[in-house]
């Protein structure tokens, strides 16, 4: 027997203002872009949305653009996790590292960084990563749009700071300025979700430190007392000269660490999301200083 994907009308705007105006109209429409969550959810009988709005020939949605001088990297909710690795490789390193984790080759070619965070699930693989570069989430309704910092958009478990009438329209990610990294565990390569991941942001041009957890607490997380501790490590070591005792990445690690707040479940225990973190947290920090310029990366792996 074939299931009906909605209930209601498919909802197809060929322009963000359509889409907009249908968003008031149905407020209780799920969007679909990629689809790679929301099918899951459906073909498993998990979701069966009153209506869908396909935002898949919405004009422009699919592109990205450098804005604010080349400063920021503005990715449309359409980009694919595919053009992100192809085509921004270099300003937004650890964004291409966690979009080559996601799935396979055809989640990939359909899932979108928009998707990830409106789902807001606490395993979402961008989402350290644009904590780590403080990213900004261009929303927008009918009302007008504004932009959520990173840090006030996820509110728990598959929750975010979205209003019903709101989309997500772009993603606004700080152009790296230093050595980014992303490393995430799961029970195997590929195709797998997190048990736990980090990222890491050397932000030499503000000289601070950004870093994000995923999948070790009901929101992704800050390793806050770790970003304070490496930005006093490494005050007068930005250019790489000096170099980095192998201490400040094993104390890092511990930091990271410590700022988790895991849970048992059927992908680990706590206690060993706990030591997976602070292993990633060691590891991401040597890669990165080795491409400072300020130790071996091997050294504290």
């Amino acid at each position: 027997m074939d299931i009906p994907l909605a209930s209601g009308p498919m909802l197809r705007p060929s322009s963000w203002r359509g889409a907009m105006l249908l968003r008031s109209q149905y407020p209780d429409a799920s969007p679909i872009c990629g689809g790679t969550d929301l099918m899951v959810d459906i073909n498993f009988g998990r979701a069966r949305p009153a209506t869908l709005l396909d935002l898949t020939s919405v004009e422009g949605l699919d592109s990205w653009e450098l804005i604010d001088d080349g400063r920021t990297v503005r990715i449309g909710a359409g980009v694919s996790f595919t053009s992100i690795i192809e085509e921004l490789s270099d300003s937004c390193p650890a964004l291409a590292q966690a979009a080559r984790t996601v799935g396979s080759p055809q989640i990939r070619n359909r899932g979108t960084v928009a998707g990830n965070l409106a789902t807001a699930s606490p395993a979402g693989d961008c989402h350290p990563v644009l904590l780590a570069c403080w990213a900004q989430v261009e929303v927008e309704s009918v009302r007008g749009s504004r932009l959520i910092d990173i840090d006030d958009f996820f509110l728990g478990p598959k929750r975010c700071a979205l209003e019903p009438d709101e989309l997500i329209r772009a993603v606004l990610v700080p152009a790296a300025t230093g050595p980014q990294q992303f490393a995430k565990v799961g029970p195997r390569n590929a195709m797998v979700i997190a048990t736990v991941s980090f990222a890491l942001n050397l932000d030499v041009a503000g000289r601070r430190v950004g870093t994000g957890i995923g999948s070790a607490g009901p929101t992704p997380l800050r390793a806050r007392a770790a970003e304070q501790m490496l930005q006093d490590a490494l005050a007068d070591r930005w250019d790489g000269s000096g170099g980095v005792d192998q201490s400040v990445c094993r104390r890092f690690g511990d930091l990271v660490a410590e700022a988790a707040s895991p849970i048992d479940d059927v992908r680990g225990s706590a206690e060993y999301r706990r030591h997976a973190l602070a292993v990633l947290g060691r590891r991401c920090l040597s890669w990165a200083l080795a491409d400072l310029g300020g130790m071996d990366g091997e050294a504290a792996a």
